[in-house]
């Protein structure tokens, strides 16, 4: 018996669905071992620029990136990465307290979240991107280990007008590779991460530079580069 036009519909919905969801977690388990060349969020900076934007990025494995730097995005980012399944709901519910007593909406995105939003999507805070970071942060979390997480983060975070990752960073503004980086240029590229745009490593304000202080405490406070022995 022929089937009529919506169950044929609703069939290839369901199909298109099916292929989206697994063609979306066959893209999280290949870049598990797949250095990523670019992500969604380089491709709209260059589609957003007003004029020709000259963008640096270089990928590097995990074994020429500083152990300072690694240190210092956890210390100024999500201290709990290294026992959080991707998520801290304790910081989502101060935020969304925060947010009740009519104070500005602060982010609460761990470095997982910000892996799987920088890779697949796009800027915004709707509902509908928050789902599908929250899909994407499940898998990420489930099909890579932790010391993957953290060195696809370094590579992949932006840290001024058309300059991603921390060995296109470290050369930029220190003329060194980003394995030779010390615990104050780590902590001062940290610095720049909630709005690397509007913040500035080189010639930095007061508050990029209280920012850098309060972040070489935490790393003190975390154990160091110790702290990522067991990755």
């Amino acid at each position: 018996m022929k089937r009529s036009l919506p169950a044929r519909l609703a069939r290839w919905a369901v199909t298109a669905l099916l292929g989206i969801i697994v063609a979306s977690i066959l893209a999280v388990g290949a870049f598990r071992w797949l250095p990523v060349p670019v992500t969604s969020f380089m491709v709209n900076e260059r589609l957003a620029a007003k004029e020709p934007l000259q963008q640096r990025h270089q990928w590097v494995p995990w074994e020429r990136i500083s152990r300072h730097a690694g240190v210092a995005v956890i210390a100024a980012e999500d201290q709990k990465f290294l026992v959080h399944d991707g998520f801290d709901f304790a910081q989502i519910e101060k935020a969304m307290a925060d947010a009740g007593r009519g104070k500005r909406l602060r982010g609460a995105s761990t470095i997982s979240q910000q892996v799987a939003k920088n890779l697949f999507l796009w800027p915004g805070q709707t509902y509908f991107r928050k789902g599908l970071e929250a899909w994407f942060t499940v898998w990420i979390e489930f099909l890579w280990p932790k010391r993957r997480i953290l060195e696809v983060y370094l590579n992949s975070a932006q840290f001024g007008r058309g300059i991603w990752g921390v060995e296109a960073a470290s050369r930029a503004y220190f003329g060194k590779d980003a394995a030779r980086l010390n615990r104050q240029e780590a902590a001062l590229l940290a610095a720049v991460l909630p709005s690397p745009n509007r913040y500035r490593v080189v010639n930095s304000g007061p508050w990029v530079r209280e920012r850098q202080a309060w972040i070489l405490r935490q790393m003190q406070a975390l154990g160091g580069t110790a702290l990522l022995n067991g990755l």
